[in-house]
Parts: structure tokens; sequence; C-alpha cells
């Protein structure tokens, strides 16, 4: 093997090594059926109109069904997963009659059970930029998809991996509540608080405003869930003002004054410099109009983990509040 041959052989190594991490770093495998991914799924079939769909995950050996419709196994070996062919192409992969396909026409899965035909599978990106698995169509006849087929399968794809991105945001919540003990010493343990901070525009300065109130209300023995719920709010509220109101300039700051009272209620204030909107104008992101659409889902999120949520000045001030229970 030539020198060139073998350090492109280390990089693909390297690159399904770093591929894995990812995907163990997301402890999504083996876990149990969750509504959210279940109904991406069955959406994609209707949509596509086929018999089979599945959100799955290419292991080192084998592809696992996180959401499936129409498949009744949990996984299968990767060495026969049209979806280990899917995660190495850029968008869309698409085999419109397996059995006259020269890579698939002698797979097991379409010459035997469920004789898979067509498949398209949309590959689903980690947080890192690697393919981890897909949000695949299947059925068992040749056929393709329409461009509209193609634009939806696509849109669900996005709200796939905004799902994954929560859970695995909610997971680093957790660890951060674990470690939190030696954050106490940034606040005095007193009835009440208050503090302000100004932070760039810049996603990496979040944990400045988020590590600070998580400390405090675990001080003020807040449940874990609520503290949870508050810091999550929080760390959206910050990022949507990053992403929206400042165009994820990092040049620019933002404001966030945060107040816990005797009463146990803690108000929190973010505010950025953009050029603000209307809230009432932000579609619900459940309606059936407008599941496809990337938008909505930071507002009716926070609106569901706080008690109240007001904003001021055009949309640039966002004050939320919840009250221990």
């Amino acid at each position: 093997m030539s020198s060139g041959a073998e350090e492109r052989a280390a990089d693909r190594r390297q690159e399904e090594a770093d591929r894995l991490t990812a995907l163990r770093t997301m402890q999504i495998l083996d876990t149990d059926a969750e509504p959210s991914f279940d109904d991406l799924t069955l959406l994609a079939s209707h949509i596509c109109e086929t018999p089979m769909a599945a959100i799955t995950f290419v292991d080192t050996d084998r592809q696992w069904f996180k959401a499936r419709v129409g498949i009744p196994v949990s996984e299968t070996p990767r060495s026969v997963a049209f979806c280990s062919h899917a995660i190495a192409n850029d968008g869309i992969f698409v085999v419109r009659d397996a059995a006259k396909d020269a890579t698939f026409r002698d797979n097991p899965q379409v010459t035997g059970e469920p004789h898979v035909r067509f498949y398209a599978g949309a590959p689903l990106m980690s947080r890192e930029g690697h393919a981890v698995g897909t949000l695949c169509v299947i059925d068992r006849r040749p056929r393709t998809l329409t461009p509209d087929q193609m634009q939806a399968l696509d849109a669900l794809r996005r709200q796939v991996e905004a799902q994954l991105d929560l859970r695995r945001r909610i997971a680093e919540l957790k660890l951060s509540h674990e470690n939190v003990q030696k954050l106490t010493a940034m606040m005095p343990l007193c009835s009440t608080c208050q503090f302000s901070m100004t932070i760039p525009a810049d996603p990496a300065a979040i944990p400045r405003i988020t590590d600070g109130v998580t400390s405090v209300l675990t001080q003020k023995q807040w449940p874990e869930d609520q503290v949870m719920a508050v810091e999550l709010a929080l760390q959206e509220a910050v990022a949507n003002a990053i992403r929206h109101g400042c165009s994820g300039d990092a040049t620019k700051q933002l404001q966030c004054t945060v107040n816990i009272d005797a009463a146990g209620e803690v108000v929190i204030t973010v505010r950025d410099p953009g050029p603000g909107f209307n809230p009432l104008t932000v579609a619900d992101p459940l309606a059936p109009e407008n599941v496809l659409k990337p938008s909505g889902r930071g507002i009716f999120l926070i609106n569901g983990l706080m008690d109240d949520v007001e904003f001021a000045d055009g949309g640039r001030e966002l004050t939320m509040r919840k009250k221990k229970q």
C-alpha cells in the first residue's frame, strides 16, 4: 500500500473513531422509546407514503432503531444496513430499486424479509458534524420520492436533530448539577439574591450565567427538576438572544439580571441589542401546519418550563418567572 493510500486509510479510521465518539456522547443507544421520535417517524412514513420508516443509529457493528414504523426488529447487523451507506453520503441517499442495484441486490434484506426495494435515508448529524444515523423511509416496491416529499423528509430530519440536541443538553445539565457544589463560592447564601451579568454573544459564554443561577437555586434547596427547568429555560433564552437578537455576532453583548426573593420566586430578565420581534407572530411549532418549520421551538420550550414569560421593548427584553414548589 502506498503512503498516500495508508494516510487515507488512517484518516478514514480516525473519522470513524470520531463519529463513534460523537454517537456515544449523545447517550442515545439502547434507550427507551420516546414519543417525540415516534411521532416524527410516523410523520415520515405518512408524508412519504411508505409502509416502513425509522430513526436509526449506526454503531460499530450494528444498526439500532430508536423509533420504527412497520419494522419488527430493533436492530440489524451493520453489514447489511442501508443506513451504513447513507451516512457516508451528503444529502438524502436514495435507492430506487434495490433488486437492480449492484450494491444491494444480494443483500438479505432485499432477497428476504422485509424485501426492501426502495430506500431513502437522510443522515442525522451530531453537534460535532458527524453523521451518526438516519431518518429513513422504506418500501417493498420500486419507486422514488416527489420533490415535496424529499423536502419534507429533510425538514423532518432537522426536527429529529433538534430533539437529539435537546436530549443532549438535558443530559449535560444533569452532569452540571452533579458538579455544582464547586460553584457555591460564587454567590452568598442569603434569603434574597440579585445579580447582573453582561456576556458576549457567544454560546461558549452561556455557562457563566447558567452555572451561577444553578448554584444559587441548589443552595436554596430547590427541587432538582425545577432547577433543571430554570436552567434549561435560561439557556434557551440566552441562546435565542445570541442567535436571533445578535445574529451570532460575538462582538455584541447581552445582559442578564437574576432576582431570587425570600418567597422563593426567581425572576430572570435577558436583554439583547437586536432589532426585536413581535412574539404574537411566533407560530405554535406543534400545530400541524407548522410541524415541519424550524422556528418557534425556543419560545414554546421556555413557556413550558417557566410559570410566566413576558416580552418588552419590542421583543428585545424577555422576563421569565418561576416559583419554588
